[in-house]
């Protein structure tokens, strides 16, 4: 059994730290908002962001980064994508080169349009960094429902430790090397799960948010292929299978806020709304930039960034992709 640090206490790194804590690792999670903290002493619980499940006697709440950090074998960044370096700089005193790095953010930070593993690397050359990834809902893996994700890291056995540590019989772990198709298909799918919100905040059909997810995996792909992703991958969980819960589901938090902005809501007061991060709405404005820098046609998630920054109605960017010109499928 591993000591285990957890950084950022939302929905997500609390349900990994209940999973972690409840296999008999002895887990120790620390939050940016000392408010949170409190509470989450006080109750228990993350009434918060995770209700109504109870923390174990293995699950502690540390005072600060150091206390969650120092002696952990395995560290888990679960901070948003956009303040995943913050957390790694103010965590970086107290890491040590033995420890394994286990970043479970999806997204692409904005101007530098890098992403995770590129900002560990960066800052970590020699950094033992995996990315946990698929299509797991913390509300889901908090109760203990079956859920399955993989690992990715270019050392397939560091890739196969996490998955020994992590794995329980309701939460399945495979493993890859592919970090570029891991990292790009779990950021770039929250963009399409607004776009599909959107559409069904419009009133549109199945087959609109079928043709979505499916016209949102050929773009996904092919900016994962320009940038050196292995194509199998967005056929796998962390491709199409995390593009389907994230569409289809009501826990997904861009799809709510797609929803709302469909149904005629700002886009910035649909946000505030959803009460939490929503990764596809920084997502896709550091996508569309990588899609102009890497000369990829992306279509969904150009019309996206224009709905979002008020440069066209959700109705024209319906419009607009309709009538594009024709093509073939695979072309």
């Amino acid at each position: 059994m591993k000591q285990i640090g957890v950084i950022g206490a939302g929905s997500w790194g609390t349900a990994l730290a209940i999973t972690l804590s409840g296999k008999g690792h002895q887990v120790k999670i620390w939050d940016v908002n000392p408010e949170h903290l409190k509470e989450l002493s006080e109750n228990r619980e993350n009434v918060r962001y995770l209700p109504g499940i109870k923390f174990n006697d293995n699950l502690q709440i540390a005072k600060t980064v150091e206390e969650a950090v120092s002696g952990a074998g395995l560290v888990i960044f679960s901070a948003p994508a956009q303040h995943f370096r913050s957390a790694l700089e103010n965590a970086m005193p107290y890491l040590k080169p033995e420890m394994i790095l286990v970043n479970v953010a999806k997204g692409i930070e904005q101007k530098t349009l890098l992403r995770m593993s590129e900002i560990a690397f960066d800052k970590l050359p020699d950094a033992k960094y995996v990315v946990l990834s698929g299509p797991s809902h913390a509300e889901e893996v908090g109760r203990n429902l079956p859920t399955t994700v993989a690992a990715a890291c270019k050392d397939l056995a560091l890739a196969e430790e996490v998955q020994d540590i992590f794995i329980t019989e309701r939460f399945r772990v495979y493993t890859t090397e592919d970090v570029v198709g891991v990292e790009l298909g779990g950021a770039l799918k929250n963009i399409i799960a607004l776009a599909a919100g959107i559409s069904d905040g419009m009133g549109f059909g199945d087959n609109a948010k079928a043709a979505l997810m499916t016209r949102g995996l050929a773009e996904i792909k092919r900016l994962g292929l320009k940038m050196g992703a292995d194509p199998a991958t967005f056929a796998g969980l962390t491709g199409v299978g995390d593009l389907i819960v994230t569409c289809t589901s009501m826990h997904s938090r861009n799809r709510r806020c797609g929803i709302m902005i469909g149904e005629g809501m700002d886009p910035k007061e649909a946000t505030e709304k959803v009460g939490m991060v929503v990764e596809g709405m920084f997502t896709t404005e550091a996508a569309y930039d990588l899609s102009r820098r890497e000369q990829v046609e992306m279509p969904i998630t150009e019309q996206l960034y224009n709905v979002i920054n008020g440069k066209t109605s959700a109705a024209d960017a319906e419009t607009l992709l309709m009538g594009r010109e024709k093509k073939h499928e695979l072309g």
